[in-house]
């Protein structure tokens, strides 16, 4: 399979790696540096593209890949005001995008994990919820999308949950949160060289009850990436990384 990176960033080049690993090849690279050659003449050498760019980015990306006809992975998140636009955009044509705020196989089963304990504390209100999650220093958006999803599957799930709020801290310092009862809060850290830790905590007077996911490096999201990839290189329409899955 013939792939174009649009980022060519950290996780591009880790992408690229696995990639390799698993016998495609890579035939365009696109960073901030070769925007000019972002051609739909360029991407028409690849069978799909996988697209970890920035928020500013990821849009026209997106609408490089749709005229060349080029089926895109999205790992970008922060253009989702504009998702319901796009999505019928896709399943109006014969083109392909699936996009996700995490491609790593133990995050997708984390997220179900999490909504099926959602479910099963509905009929529980002696207990309160809140997503904490931990990454590196240099990751510029809070919360993460991660966090985001995590949280919207609790309030799927949780009748008394209406909305998410979230608060960026410093490690060790105290959380001074306005929540109020009907928000799951997203309690945010960033810690030098932590790829990412989420974490679901259920707490009561009694007891507490969390899930964890932990991630050790960026790899698992490079290789769920890949994945996506050679999942949606023959499909056509618009889906989420949770279709690919397909836990349910």
């Amino acid at each position: 399979m013939k792939i174009a990176l649009l980022g060519y960033g950290k996780m591009g080049k880790i992408i690229e790696k696995i990639a390799l690993d698993r016998k495609h090849e890579i035939v365009l690279k696109i960073d901030q540096d070769n925007q000019h050659d972002l051609t739909t003449e360029n991407l028409q050498q690849a069978d799909v593209a996988i697209e970890f760019s920035t928020p500013g980015t990821v849009l026209g990306n997106i609408e490089h890949c749709f005229k060349a006809g080029v089926p895109i992975v999205v790992g970008t998140t922060g253009w989702y005001e504009q998702i319901d636009e796009i999505k019928e955009r896709y399943q109006e044509s014969d083109k392909a995008l699936i996009y996700g705020t995490n491609f790593s196989v133990g995050v997708n089963i984390f997220f179900h994990i999490n909504k099926v304990l959602a479910k099963l504390m509905n009929n529980q209100p002696y207990y309160d919820v809140q997503v904490e999650e931990i990454h590196h220093t240099q990751k510029l958006d809070s919360p993460s999308g991660t966090a985001i999803t995590i949280a919207e599957g609790i309030i799927e799930h949780l009748d008394q949950k209406k909305h998410w709020v979230n608060i960026l801290t410093d490690a060790g310092n105290p959380v001074d949160d306005n929540a109020k009862a009907e928000d799951v809060l997203i309690e945010s850290l960033r810690i030098d060289s932590v790829p990412g830790t989420h974490t679901v905590i259920y707490d009561s007077e009694v007891d507490t009850i969390e899930i964890k996911h932990t991630a050790h490096n960026r790899n698992g999201f490079a290789l769920g990436a890949v994945l996506a990839a050679e999942w949606v290189k023959e499909k056509k329409g618009f889906f989420s990384v949770a279709d690919m899955f397909d836990l349910s």
